[in-house]
Protein backbone atom coordinates (compact mmCIF):
# COMPACT_ATOMS: atom_id res chain seq x y z
CA UNK A 1 0.00 0.00 0.00
CA UNK A 2 1.51 3.35 -1.01
CA UNK A 3 2.08 6.05 1.56
CA UNK A 4 -0.41 8.91 1.59
CA UNK A 5 2.49 11.34 1.81
CA UNK A 6 4.04 9.99 -1.41
CA UNK A 7 0.71 10.21 -3.25
CA UNK A 8 0.12 13.73 -1.94
CA UNK A 9 3.52 14.85 -3.20
CA UNK A 10 2.97 13.09 -6.53
CA UNK A 11 -0.42 14.68 -7.21
CA UNK A 12 0.60 18.08 -5.85
CA UNK A 13 3.80 18.31 -7.89
CA UNK A 14 2.06 17.13 -11.05
CA UNK A 15 -0.73 19.68 -10.62
CA UNK A 16 1.64 22.56 -9.83
CA UNK A 17 4.03 21.61 -12.61
CA UNK A 18 1.23 21.33 -15.15
CA UNK A 19 -0.18 24.69 -14.11
CA UNK A 20 3.21 26.36 -14.23
CA UNK A 21 4.05 25.02 -17.67
CA UNK A 22 0.55 25.92 -18.87
CA UNK A 23 0.94 29.51 -17.75
CA UNK A 24 4.06 29.89 -19.91
CA UNK A 25 3.01 27.77 -22.90
CA UNK A 26 1.77 30.60 -25.13
CA UNK A 27 5.17 32.27 -25.08
CA UNK A 28 6.89 29.04 -26.25
CA UNK A 29 9.96 29.51 -24.03
CA UNK A 30 11.76 26.44 -25.41
CA UNK A 31 11.18 27.06 -29.12
CA UNK A 32 8.60 26.30 -31.80
CA UNK A 33 9.49 22.66 -32.44
CA UNK A 34 6.92 19.99 -31.54
CA UNK A 35 9.28 18.27 -29.11
CA UNK A 36 10.01 21.60 -27.43
CA UNK A 37 6.35 22.35 -26.73
CA UNK A 38 5.95 23.04 -22.98
CA UNK A 39 3.67 20.02 -22.50
CA UNK A 40 6.24 17.69 -24.08
CA UNK A 41 9.02 19.24 -21.99
CA UNK A 42 6.88 18.87 -18.86
CA UNK A 43 6.35 15.15 -19.43
CA UNK A 44 10.01 14.66 -20.34
CA UNK A 45 10.98 16.21 -17.00
CA UNK A 46 8.44 13.98 -15.22
CA UNK A 47 9.96 10.92 -16.90
CA UNK A 48 13.50 11.90 -15.93
CA UNK A 49 12.36 12.57 -12.36
CA UNK A 50 10.72 9.13 -12.13
CA UNK A 51 13.88 7.48 -13.49
CA UNK A 52 15.98 9.40 -10.95
CA UNK A 53 13.60 8.29 -8.18
CA UNK A 54 14.03 4.70 -9.34
CA UNK A 55 17.82 4.96 -9.27
CA UNK A 56 18.04 6.80 -5.94
CA UNK A 57 15.68 4.52 -4.03
CA UNK A 58 16.78 1.32 -5.80
CA UNK A 59 13.16 0.19 -5.96
CA UNK A 60 10.70 0.05 -8.83
CA UNK A 61 8.53 3.16 -8.97
CA UNK A 62 5.25 1.16 -8.96
CA UNK A 63 6.17 -0.05 -5.47
CA UNK A 64 5.99 3.58 -4.34
CA UNK A 65 3.24 4.85 -6.63
CA UNK A 66 0.86 2.30 -8.20
CA UNK A 67 0.44 2.40 -11.98
CA UNK A 68 -3.11 3.74 -11.79
CA UNK A 69 -2.01 6.59 -9.54
CA UNK A 70 0.85 7.34 -11.95
CA UNK A 71 -1.70 7.61 -14.75
CA UNK A 72 -4.08 9.72 -12.67
CA UNK A 73 -1.20 12.06 -11.79
CA UNK A 74 -0.25 12.42 -15.46
CA UNK A 75 -3.86 13.19 -16.36
CA UNK A 76 -4.01 15.74 -13.52
CA UNK A 77 -0.83 17.36 -14.87
CA UNK A 78 -2.29 17.55 -18.38
CA UNK A 79 -5.59 18.99 -17.13
CA UNK A 80 -3.87 21.64 -15.03
CA UNK A 81 -1.62 22.42 -18.01
CA UNK A 82 -4.73 23.17 -20.06
CA UNK A 83 -6.17 25.21 -17.17
CA UNK A 84 -2.97 27.24 -16.96
CA UNK A 85 -2.98 27.75 -20.71
CA UNK A 86 -6.60 28.94 -20.53
CA UNK A 87 -5.80 31.31 -17.67
CA UNK A 88 -2.81 32.73 -19.52
CA UNK A 89 -4.67 33.13 -22.80
CA UNK A 90 -8.07 34.40 -21.65
CA UNK A 91 -7.86 35.75 -18.13
CA UNK A 92 -4.49 37.44 -17.84
CA UNK A 93 -4.97 40.59 -19.88
CA UNK A 94 -1.97 42.68 -18.82
CA UNK A 95 1.32 41.11 -19.86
Amino acid sequence: MPSRRVLTWWFGLMALGGLGFGLTSERRPFGDDFLLHPLAVFFAIVGVALLALRVLLRRPVPELIPERMLLVGCIAGAVTFLAGNFIDTHLLVAR
